[in-house]
């Protein structure tokens, strides 16, 4: 184990890898309910989801394992999953069979693209100030995704967004169910933070039990009172063990008889689009954050990364869910000392036990794994000093950057405006000599995109 994944070379341990494994699926088993919740919008069988899910997530972790050796783990991304049932199927009028055979062609492609390192070329052209900036603004992005979970940040008709209020749950008869576990998640920020600082090891997972933890006893003491029309299920475990569930319902269901549609066409461009970078925004934003970049700003080992995403892309059409990523809650593992390709193959895992005890895994609260994002993102903001802000053209799209990726609520988005704004601020500014052909290749095709997707 340690000749292959090169443990004591990356400074860690067979138990650090596992604590960052599990830290990472704990942050992220949220979607073994929301994956086949959403997904069941567009008619499938939310149970053969759930499995499938489950299932592919686990196999794409493994291959980032063994092929990259890298300690991110992957599953159904959201958004692509969002758009898959409402925008492909309710909107467009599309079966899931035809949805789920666009995103078997978006992994098709993506092999070919790994294979003959296009995606790994874009990683390499993208500017070290612009890396920097997709890991903070990634930081900024999961801190959003950590509040809105907890219902921390809700939304408000006049501005958008606004904080919750506790008065309004009080008075409003909310506070058992909703105002209760908006207070716990900011007391489990307090408990996960205060750990941080006395440098605990496996701060942010004791953070995310403590807080359930407390929320069981609100419950167990009439404090929170489960209300699942709301949203808010029972904090304790209906049973411990469960037989998973057939994907037969979803298996090798693929209907490509809408392949030579152009509107097929504009949803595989659509699914390869936005899979694409924010996979990539990812990796530079966890990498980055992680030390894993070389000296020269490349990722060893990212065209071994790029394959398990599209490879577990493929699988999981075939299975029967939505595009596989790799998953940006994989910071919180490296966050734990996840190093190696062990961390993802723990995750993994927890993916494959996770259909024979999901009882357990299924209770796991939002409020409870939205302190580990907060704190998480507060950790990615710390690279923000390796921006040249006295530099104007470096700093702006760097700012661009960092700042549409939470507002825009993508980190696809949130690159290319950082590499749009590069290109023209720099071009604009006779600082040519620094944008490369592959810069002015993405910044005209990022704008074509507006027009066309």
């Amino acid at each position: 184990m340690e000749k292959f994944f090169k443990l004591k070379e990356r400074k860690t341990s067979v138990r650090t890898e596992f604590f960052a494994g599990l830290t990472t699926f704990m942050t992220m088993a949220y979607i073994l309910a929301v994956n086949p919740n959403i997904l069941s919008a567009s008619g499938m069988d939310s149970g053969a989801v759930f499995t499938a899910t489950a299932l592919a997530s686990a196999l794409a972790s493994f291959l980032m394992g063994l092929i990259a050796n890298l300690p991110f783990v992957l599953s159904a991304g959201m958004g692509l999953n969002a758009y898959f049932a409402f925008t492909v199927c309710q909107i467009m009028g599309y079966s899931w069979q035809v949805a789920l055979a666009a995103v078997f062609a978006e992994g098709i492609i993506f092999i070919f693209l790994s294979i003959f390192n296009v995606r790994e070329a874009i990683f390499n052209m993208i500017p070290a100030s612009i890396k920097v900036a997709v890991s903070v603004g990634i930081g900024l992005f999961i801190a959003f995704i950590g509040m809105q979970n907890a219902h921390i940040v809700v939304n408000n008709d006049s501005t958008l967004l606004s904080i919750f209020s506790i008065k309004g749950s009080l008075t409003g008869g909310t506070f058992n169910y909703e105002g209760i576990t908006v207070l716990l998640a900011l007391i489990g920020c307090i408990i996960t933070g205060i750990l941080v600082v006395k440098n605990v090891k496996g701060n942010i997972l004791i953070g995310i039990f403590v807080t359930w933890l407390l929320g069981i006893i609100c419950q167990l003491a009439g404090l929170y009172v489960p209300n699942p029309d709301a949203g808010f299920y029972s904090l304790i475990p209906s049973a411990v063990v469960s037989m998973p569930t057939s994907m037969m319902p979803t298996f090798m269901k693929l209907d490509f008889s809408a392949m030579l549609k152009p509107d097929f066409i504009v949803v595989v461009i659509a699914f390869l689009f936005v899979d694409m970078f924010d996979t990539l925004g990812t990796l530079i934003g966890c990498a980055t954050r992680g030390g894993m970049l070389d000296q020269d700003g490349k990722l060893p080992g990212i065209k071994g990364a790029l394959l398990s995403d599209a490879v577990g892309t493929v699988a999981g059409s075939m299975m029967g869910t939505s595009t596989i990523t790799t998953f940006v809650e994989s910071s919180s593992g490296i966050m734990e000392g996840g190093r190696t390709g062990l961390t993802a193959i723990f995750g993994g895992l927890f993916f494959v036990i996770a259909l024979f005890f999901s009882p357990i895994f299924l209770t796991i609260p939002s409020f409870a794994t939205a302190p580990a994002l907060i704190i998480v993102g507060f950790m990615m903001m710390q690279s923000v000093n390796k921006i040249a802000w006295s530099e104007p053209t470096e700093a702006m799209p760097a700012f661009f950057a960092i700042a549409c990726m939470p507002l825009m609520y993508s980190i696809s988005e949130g690159i290319c405006m950082g590499i749009i704004s590069y290109v023209l601020i720099n071009f604009a500014a006779g600082k040519r000599e620094k944008i490369t052909i592959g810069m002015y290749i993405l910044a005209a095709l990022f704008i074509l995109k507006y027009f066309l997707i």
